[in-house]
């Protein structure tokens, strides 16, 4: 019973992670930049960044539901669980580093939902 509920919610996670960074990374790449800057001011001073990060959050949030939904190499959604985390610790320390600490919470709270994902799949 309790592993059952352990999967639904897994699943509820996957979901959310994957509507957020598809959100995230579609804005990154096809916002105007003047109206990406006002969102997000560091995105006008790194426009390659923005693109390299634009492409990750995609492909993660991509990776981080299909494979399951599809039955096709479902370790893969593991994997980009971990990437997530991976993706949310540097996106913290590049703010903290900046002076923006109050920006890491959304980083702090993806990367708690894709830490559950982990634990949960590695199980």
């Amino acid at each position: 019973m309790m592993r059952k509920t352990l999967n639904v919610i897994c699943w509820i996670m996957q979901g959310l992670l994957a509507i957020t960074l598809v959100w995230a990374g579609y804005t990154k790449l096809f916002t105007a930049r003047d109206k990406l800057a006002e969102m997000w001011p560091w995105t006008a001073e790194y426009p390659s960044l923005v693109i390299v990060a634009g492409i990750a959050d995609i492909l993660l949030g991509i990776g981080i539901i299909l494979p399951s939904l599809l039955k096709i190499k479902p370790q893969w959604a593991t994997y980009s669980a971990i990437g997530i985390v991976s993706l949310m610790i540097s996106a913290a320390v590049f703010h903290i580093s900046r002076g923006e600490i109050s920006d890491i919470g959304i980083n702090v709270f993806v990367l708690l939902l894709a830490g559950f994902v982990v634990w949960v799949k590695e199980d």
